[in-house]
This record gives structure tokens, sequence and C-alpha cells, in this order.
């Protein structure tokens, strides 16, 4: 029988004020194996864990019980306040009262009580608890930025500079994300290629950065400092090493009605093409489902007339396998696609675009030159209408619950740069409140109001229809408290941003976490916003939320810090809490190696008794990560999880039970 203390935590008013913490201490006292119970206003602080650390040298304490807030927050503070007198670690367990209790029962009759059940529970478990030894791992010293935007490329860029090797791994032809779309930034109306092209071009010629553009993750195997990606590479058509990005090919080309992505489909582009004149790489592309030579096997023009000979018809895809020691998430987002909005008329009208298609309209390398024109019939609108919080925070099926977060700023951009190069044009916008927390946002907002005489109503639009080439706005005016009616010749919606659509299938890939929304879920929103609950994966950027170009480089070079320090060290010290195989109750039935995430598991043939010799399963512990799969599929209960144990896991159900 273990001796067991059981410390319980007030969490100042946290736990205290719905939970009768004298009386679960005194609870405690008549469990099997405790020795010693008591209460402390804040056990986290170092007074609480010198209370812990005197009960373990004065009463021989062999086992810990701290009932206080999620294991998430201090479960490594008390394990190293345990280790610091002798005490194994994982002998020390806690009780969440406060998440699991305090913070959802207002009756302190019944919160003490189930405090009491969880104590119960925990003290059961440390009676079973076994000391466990944590092994080593080496680290590759090599990290893996999934995503070119400006998050993965600031990311890329510290790592770089900190002395480590970086990939970056972009789907796109070439790095830069949706920022290399924008035409100004704001606060301060910065031209975004000006800011970004010398970051692209500093990754691009960093001796320590390799940028793998035109592919995308296949799969990712290992463990934190240790993982191997599998990253597939498409086929150019154009050989990398001989291509100059001169531009020739794009110029010959016949075949040219293909929608130009990057001009968010409002141009055309041919089917061999370098995305745009900044691009890094700057290199050829062929899209073979446009391409004349792949459709017919006639043409070629564009290797005729290649004086570098790049052009090779014949490439084929390529498989790289690479091992890194961390995993930076930076996919970013995109506009939500705005079918189900039907009250905006976006599908059925040329003159109803989104702010991004605006951006690209205003650039001087978009479709237009930087000249604001209609795209319906080219020509300069007079009466412009932007549309606020379309898709944001709504409550139907198509509308996204949560606040977009710069589109307040970048209608106000928008407006201010469109009245100041155009002002004989009339600007309004409905919105349903303006949000800018950012420094100097809201003077930024301001004088867009006050210096450009800009048009805000406070109100939502109900529909928007085309009436002999006007467009026809019908608003309310929240603060006159009557119905609004414009006729527009442009109108701008301000779309909800989500994010891209492989977050999804990079987050299985990774086993990491994504919330409802299909952001990746950080570890601690307060405490560890740029890791994720995976350990060696981080977040950068906006896949962990809706954010800001500096508010995105400030995260991305946060998760760089994360990685510099996990890649600074020579060995890790690897989880205890593996799973383990009982030779003599496994039938050799592979159900746990199928199951296997990390792929720890492998069967070998071996003599489990004299003269018996049986296929069973091996778990490496160096590649387990303790997530407990194989022990629920293992049919004859030969899987078992170290510090988690069935008949731990029983013990905690018959003392919630009793």
């Amino acid at each position: 029988m273990q001796k067991i203390g059981v410390f319980i935590c007030w969490c100042g008013s946290n736990i205290a004020a719905t939970v009768d913490v004298k009386r679960v201490a005194e609870a405690a006292l008549h469990e099997p194996g405790v020795v010693y119970s008591a209460d402390y206003q804040y056990m986290c602080s170092e007074s609480g864990q010198t209370l812990i650390k005197n009960a373990i040298k004065e009463k021989g304490l062999t086992g810990v019980v701290v009932c206080s807030c999620s294991p998430r927050m201090h479960e490594a503070t008390f394990r190293k306040a345990a280790e610091s007198c002798g005490l194994n670690p994982y002998m020390v367990e806690i009780a969440n009262i406060r998440e699991h209790v305090s913070w959802i029962h207002k009756d302190i009759e019944e919160a003490t009580e189930k405090a009491v059940i969880l104590m119960r529970a925990a003290v059961a478990k440390v009676n079973l608890n076994q000391s466990l030894t944590a092994g080593k791992s080496d680290v590759v010293k090599r990290a893996l930025v999934i995503g070119g935007g400006i998050a993965g490329i600031q990311t890329a860029i510290d790592i770089a500079d900190a002395g480590y090797e970086v990939d970056i791994v972009e789907k796109k032809p070439t790095i830069g994300g949706k920022m290399s779309q924008l035409d100004k930034t704001f606060p301060t109306l910065d031209c975004a290629a000006c800011i970004l092209t010398p970051k692209m071009v500093e990754a691009a010629s960093h001796e320590k950065i390799r940028i793998i553009s035109y592919s995308e993750v296949e799969s990712v195997s290992g463990f934190v400092g240790n993982f191997t990606a599998r990253i597939k590479k498409k086929p150019r058509y154009v050989n990398e090493a001989l291509c100059t990005g001169c531009g020739i090919c794009a110029e010959k080309c016949p075949s040219r009605k293909s929608k130009n992505e990057f001009n968010e489909g409002m141009d055309t582009r041919g089917a061999v093409y370098i995305p745009f004149a900044q691009a890094v790489p700057k290199l050829a592309v062929i899209d073979p489902t446009a391409c004349i030579k792949f459709k017919t096997g006639k043409c070629g023009l564009c290797e005729r007339n290649c004086t570098a000979k790049a052009i090779d018809f014949n490439q084929k895809e390529q498989i790289i396998e690479e091992k890194y020691g961390a995993i930076v998430v930076a996919t970013g987002f995109n506009p939500i696609k705005l079918d189900g909005l039907e009250e905006y008329g976006y599908s059925q009208n040329a003159d109803v675009i989104t702010s991004l298609e605006l951006e690209r309209l205003m650039n001087a390398a978009g479709p237009t030159g930087g000249v604001l024109l209609r795209p319906s019939d080219r020509q300069h609108p007079h009466k412009i209408v932007f549309v606020q919080c379309v898709g944001s925070r709504g409550l139907r099926p198509c509308d996204k619950p949560y606040c977009s977060k710069i589109c307040c700023m970048y209608t106000a951009k928008h407006s201010m740069l469109i009245r100041e190069k155009y002002p004989d044009t009339e600007v309004y916008v409905f919105y349903i409140d303006v949000r800018t927390p950012g420094k100097n946002f809201d003077e930024f907002y301001r004088r867009a109001v006050e210096q450009y005489g800009v048009h805000y109503v406070k109100g939502q639009v109900g529909k928007i229809v085309n009436d002999g080439g006007k467009l026809i706005v019908h608003g309310s005016d929240l603060l006159m408290n009557e119905q609004v009616i414009i006729d527009a010749d442009l109108v701008v919606l301000a779309a909800a941003i989500e994010p891209d659509p492989t977050a999804k299938s990079v987050a299985t890939m990774l086993t990491a976490s994504i919330d409802t929304n299909n952001f990746f879920t950080e570890a601690h929103p307060k405490l560890r916003p740029v890791e994720s609950p995976t350990a060696g994966v981080f977040l950068s950027g906006v896949c962990q939320g809706p954010k800001d170009i500096p508010e995105t480089v400030a995260q991305a070079s946060a998760a760089a810090v994360k990685v510099v320090g996990l890649l600074s060290k020579d060995q890790l010290t690897c989880n205890p809490c593996v799973a383990g195989s009982n030779e003599l109750l496994c039938n050799g039935c592979s159900s746990c190696e199928k199951v296997c995430p990390y792929g720890a598991i492998s069967y070998i043939t071996k003599e489990v008794r004299r003269g018996d010799f049986r296929r069973v399963a091996f778990v490496n512990e160096a590649v387990c990560q303790g997530c407990g799969a194989c022990t629920v599929t293992c049919p004859s209960g030969a899987m078992d999880l170290k510090g988690f144990t069935n008949k731990q896991i029983m013990a905690e159900v018959d003392a919630i039970c009793k």
C-alpha cells in the first residue's frame, strides 16, 4: 500500500467559492493509503510547492494527489516539485476540480460531492501507480514549414537565422501566399509587394532554406524530434535547373483561355505561365489541363522558343523523403465561397465583387493595370457600396460564427484609396459595428470618415438587384431608423475568411487538433498559443485563427523561437507512458499495428514459453506516444498502457461508483 498525500488547492476563489475544500481534505484522510491531507490557497505557488515538498520528506510519501486545475496547466509543475524531493514524478496525479467541478457547478453541496469523487478516483489510481523512467531520443536538426505565405516565410527565416536548416513546402508554384495579391497594407498604406518581395528573396537566397514549391506533404510519421515526411512534388514540365524565368514561353503560348488564379479569375493566362512578376522561385509552369501539346500531341511552341531548353513534357511526379525535428503549420486562409449568399447577387452580377478581387483591380500589376474599372463594361464606377461581415458572425449554415478580424480595416483602406485616387466617387460602407482594436487602427478608420468623407451606414444589406446595369442596394440605417436604397455602380463584399481547405487533411496527418471551424487548436490559448497539443508541431499565422499581417508575423517569429528551442537540444526526454504487450496473451492478430498512428508496433516471432514460438506484438517505445489506441483495439487484452493500465482505469471507475 502506498503512503499518499492529498493536497487541495483553493485556486483563489476559482475553486474555493464553489467547493468546500476543507471537507474534501477531510474526506481524503478516509481513503486507502492516504496518510496526509492539506489545503492551500495557491498550491502552484512557491509556498504551495514547498508545502508538498515538506510533506514528501517528513511523511515519507510514496504518492501525491493534487486536486486543482487541469493537468494541462500545472501537472509538470507538481511533478517537478515531487522529483526534486526524490519522488518519481509519475507517482503524482492531478484531480481536476476546477474545470470539471467549480466552473460548471453552482451548488456548493453538489460541487463538493463531485470534488470528493474525483479525489477518490485519483487516490485509487495512485495506489496502483508504479515508478516510470523516461528514455531519451535524438533530435533531427531540421525543420519543416508547411505553407509559404508571409507566416511560413517569416518562420523559416527566423529558424534559418538561428543556424538550422528549413524546408518550406508550398502547394502553389511560388511562395508569397495571399499577401502577394494585395495592393497596399493597413494602417500605413505601404506597398504590399515592397514589403513582401524582400522577404521572399531573402528566403530563396538563404543558405539554410530550401523552397520546395508546387508540392504537398503527403504523409508524416514519427514523433517530436524525429519526424519523417513524404513530400509529393508535382511536375512543372519545366526543368528548374535550366529555366531562367525569362517568360518567352508564356508569351509564345497560343492557349490563353485559362482563368488567372493570381488575379482572382478576372483575366486569363496561358497554359504555360509565371504566376506573377516577383514570383519566387521565378520559374515557368505548364498547366497540362490547358496545354495543347498534352491534349493533342501537337503545338510545342514553348519548347521550340525556349533558349534555355528547359521545357520537359516527360517530367514526372517526384517523392521527396526527409527527416525533421519540428514541423510548423502555416497553411493560411481563403475567403469563403459566396454561393450560399444569394441575396448579394454575387454569382449573377459581374459588378458585385469580393474585397480580394478589388485588391487585384487596384493593383498596377492587376487585370486593369491599376485603373479601377467595372468588370462588366470596363467603365469607371462613380458610386461604390461596401458590405461588411459577409458570411461572418451569422447563424445560417453558410455563415461563419466568428469575426474575421481584418475586414473592417481593409474596407477602410479600400475606401480611402478610392477616394484619394478618384475624388468624384461616392463611397458607402454598410456595417454592423466597426472593430478596430489594433495600434493606430481607430485613428485610421476615423481618417476614412473625417478626412476622406466615406459614408458609413450602420445597418445590414438585405438584397442587391440589377436594374438595367445599375446595382440597387436595399439596406437599413439603424441610426436613422429608415430603409436605404442606393443605386451603385460597384458593390464590394467583405467576405469572411476561413482556413485553407488543406487544413483538415494536414491536421489529420499530423494528429493535430482543429476546432469546429477547422482552425488549428493551440495547446493552451494563453500560455502556449503557438504550440499544438501534438508535441513538435507548431502553429503560425491564420491557420490558428483570423489575424492581420503584423499579428501573423509576430506569431510566426514566436513559432520560430519554439522550434529553435526544440532543435537546440541534442536529446529529448521521451514519454514513459507507452504501450506494452503481454506476450502470453497476444494472439498476433495485427489489430493494434493497424490502428497505431505512429507506426510504433511491429510483430516478431518469439518463444513465449519453452517450445512455444509465437507471433507477438512488439512496441518501439521511442516511437510510441502513448495515445492508447492499441489498448482499446486489442481483442485479447494483451496491450496495456504504462501509467494508464486497465487495472488503474478500472480502479478509478470503481472509486467513482463507490
